[in-house]
């Protein structure tokens, strides 16, 4: 279907995007704000996009948005700071509010939260750049891969796209995964390998409670890393995912038990692998999917019916509208 907006009913809205920034993944969430805010056009609304920047706050209160979308991904995006800026500035937002941002964005804090709600997720421990050096990498390795065996995954502490995301099959791809891994950040999570079929669970809130899209099915040549994701040609998708129906349904719900767990607000994105015996497990969750014109939730959203109407309806109940108030 596509996502050609029609005219929707209601007031148009001064609508601030904010994009891009210092991390890792700053040109995909340039492409996401982009055509986040070309949609909005379309439906009447007036839009700008912001870079992250000296002049991010000022631009902000000269143009005085009725809402702000912020799209910034990774890091410094999903970990709570831009949120609590937009708080602080009283500027109503879509998205999560800061304290579930802290908890999704940190991968090892949303493992535990979800595992305690019940929700499986695979064996992990989590280790500091320092302790590699303090304790010895080697010694430190082989304790890590003789407590949670081999294959593993080792992926950054922070931070989405499958940047610094590597598989390890033996000490050697251990080692090496290790160094890709602190490219990326000072903390890394090393978690078993779960083999199966890649689903991606867009769940949506826009006022009247958390809502889970149709699961998309990633098919892959080789992993699904940065260029798999966004480079078109190496990756397939099928909207829905090839399941029976009572599959699809518990992965909604498993998505919608995460969301809500975390206290996530408009929008989240979760990861999950469904195992041979078609048990699901928890992967990773995003509180600021990306957009872009081969992102994942867009995907979900238009076989859902309506992604040009679904953000719409984003933009006139955000999650979060603190209180406004002045800000020297």
């Amino acid at each position: 279907m596509s996502d050609t907006p029609e005219a929707k009913p209601g007031a148009p809205l001064r609508i601030a995007v904010i994009a891009g920034g210092l991390s890792h993944e700053r040109d995909v969430s340039l492409r996401s704000g982009h055509r986040v805010m070309n949609i909005l056009k379309h439906l009447g609304h007036t839009v700008v996009v912001l870079d992250v920047d000296a002049r991010t706050i000022p631009s902000l209160r000269a143009f005085s948005p009725d809402v702000v979308w912020p799209l910034v991904h990774g890091g410094h995006g999903e970990d709570g700071g831009l949120q609590n800026v937009l708080i602080a500035l009283g500027l109503p937002y879509v998205g999560t509010h800061s304290d579930g941002c802290q908890r999704a964005s940190f991968k090892p804090t949303a493992k535990a939260s979800v595992r305690a709600a019940g929700v499986r997720t695979p064996d992990s421990v989590t280790l500091p750049k320092a302790y590699f050096s303090q304790l010895g990498a080697q010694d430190v390795l082989g304790v890590v891969a003789g407590h949670l065996g081999l294959p593993v995954v080792v992926k950054p502490n922070q931070g989405g796209s499958g940047l610094g995301v590597s598989y390890a099959s033996n000490a050697d791809e251990l080692r090496t995964a290790m160094v890709s891994c602190f490219a990326y950040d000072e903390r890394a999570l090393i978690e078993n390998y779960v083999e199966g079929t890649e689903l991606a669970v867009s769940v949506v809130d826009t006022g009247d409670g958390p809502r889970a899209l149709p699961p998309v099915e990633v098919v892959s040549q080789g992993r699904y890393d940065f260029d798999a994701r966004y480079n078109p040609g190496r990756s397939e998708y099928f909207v829905p995912a090839r399941l029976e129906d009572d599959l699809l349904h518990l992965v909604q719900d498993m998505a919608v038990t995460v969301h809500s767990t975390l206290g996530l607000g408009n929008l989240s994105r979760t990861d999950i692998i469904l195992d041979a015996e078609a048990t699901p497990w928890f992967i990773d969750v995003n509180v600021v999917p990306g957009m872009t014109e081969v992102s994942l939730l867009p995907m979900a959203a238009n076989a859902d019916g309506d992604l040009a109407g679904l953000y719409d309806q984003l933009v006139r109940h955000p999650a979060v509208r603190p209180q406004p108030h002045n800000v020297p």
